[in-house]
């Protein structure tokens, strides 16, 4: 009879240090395979509701349903990228007209400091030169690296599409290969984790994609309202980089105040357009947020902020977006076994989100008024998937779930 070996902290501390650092290296080394076959994965997630509708409601063959769930879904990514597409391409012309403004406001910058810093504009411009001397010297360098960067993209934009089609093709041996690598009575377990891991995948994904609707909106009307153009494109485009947790709304931020150059000087529209982005920003991070993608996975700021630098420090802005996702998932996974519930907890946020205060709920972040939870846990009514292999209806039971 087997016994169990029973480690003390320090060694179960090192085994758990050693083997995220393995697994660190592994996707720094393997991203460009790993990369597509994660987002490949979340989208599956995503597109699997559709697969089951075009089943059972039109009556698809599986293929054929996997194939169309995924055609529709590259058709709107396409939709998107074209309209933006356009877009930049009607902004191209009036380069000449951003270049003449943002000269205007260089100039005004260069009065600005030479009045109350005391510094020349030529001494400004040697500065500017010499800094851009330096930049000259890593311009082959940058090209280089964006060209790879860029076919990389294209490799992966291919890629994702055709993983994406057999993963929803073969999810059922998938699954099944799973259940083998463990024991029989470590099934029901087995069976938790993996609808706890695709519920809080397809919740986060569904909630980041609302909430990506929702900025791109509220953007949009916001730059219509102080008369920017393209406010339509800049506001698309500033859902889609807030995807990019904390970061992404820096970068369109800067575009959008480039943009915003296309129509006038006036240092008005500059501020009106810092404004926008604020506003948009409390609104979705106090009301959007809280609402759609927090309460679908609770993992806390900090732990959020460290997983997007490791992201983009191992795989570059799609580590970034891949992050959070792993996390929960990895959350989800530590939630479930035992010794690891601590590492979950870590992961976890249990601060109160609200009080209220004369029937008016605002935000708070204070232990002292409400009890933290014990346990952090993704809760679904949904039956788990049955593993089996003599059973000949092995897809619909996996269907139900």
């Amino acid at each position: 009879m087997n016994e169990i070996l029973k480690l003390p902290f320090y060694a179960k501390l090192t085994f758990i240090i050693i083997g995220l650092i393995g697994i660190s290296y592994i996707f720094y080394v393997g991203q460009d395979i790993l990369n597509p076959i994660m987002l490949a994965f979340l989208f599956a997630v995503l597109l699997r509701p559709v697969v089951i509708f075009f089943k059972t409601k039109l009556h698809f063959p599986h293929v054929l349903a996997a194939i169309t769930s995924v055609t529709l879904f590259v058709l709107v990514i396409l939709a998107i990228v074209t309209f933006i597409s356009v877009q930049i391409s009607d902004m191209a012309d009036d380069y000449n007209k951003i270049e003449r403004n943002f000269s205007a406001h260089a100039r005004n910058v260069q009065h600005y400091i030479r009045d109350n810093f005391h510094i020349s504009s030529r001494d400004q411009k040697e500065y500017l030169d010499a800094a851009t001397d330096d930049s000259m010297l890593e311009g082959k360098k940058i090209i280089g690296v964006t060209l790879v960067s860029f076919t990389d993209t294209l490799l992966n934009i291919i890629l994702v599409p055709i993983y994406m089609f057999l993963i929803l093709l073969y999810r059922t041996h998938f699954m099944l290969f799973v259940a083998k690598l463990f024991k029989k009575e470590h099934h029901y377990q087995l069976k938790e984790i993996l609808t706890d891991i695709k519920m809080a995948v397809k919740s986060y994904i569904a909630g980041l994609i609302l909430e990506m609707i929702a900025v791109s909106v509220l953007t949009s009307v916001g730059l219509m309202i102080i008369g920017v153009e393209y406010a339509i494109l800049m506001g698309v485009i500033t859902g889609i980089l807030n995807l990019i947790p904390y970061i992404g709304i820096l970068f369109a931020g800067i575009l959008t105040i480039i943009a915003s150059l296309t129509g006038s000087s006036d240092l008005s529209i500059v501020i009106g357009v810092i404004v926008v982005n604020v506003i948009v920003q409390l609104i979705d991070n106090n009301v959007l947020v809280p609402l759609i993608v927090n309460s679908k996975v609770e993992i806390n700021a900090f732990v959020s902020i460290i997983g997007i630098i490791i992201g983009n420090s191992l795989c570059g802005i799609t580590g970034m977006f891949l992050a959070i996702p792993i996390i929960a998932i990895l959350k989800v996974i530590f939630d479930k076994i035992d010794g690891l519930q601590a590492w979950g907890y870590l992961m976890g946020d249990d601060l109160p989100k609200t009080y209220v205060w004369r029937k008016i709920k605002f935000p708070l972040y204070d232990y002292d008024s409400e009890k933290p939870t014990d346990t952090f846990t993704v809760t679904t009514e949904i039956p788990a998937p049955i593993f089996t292999e003599t059973n000949t209806n092995k897809e619909e039971n996996i269907n139900r779930n």
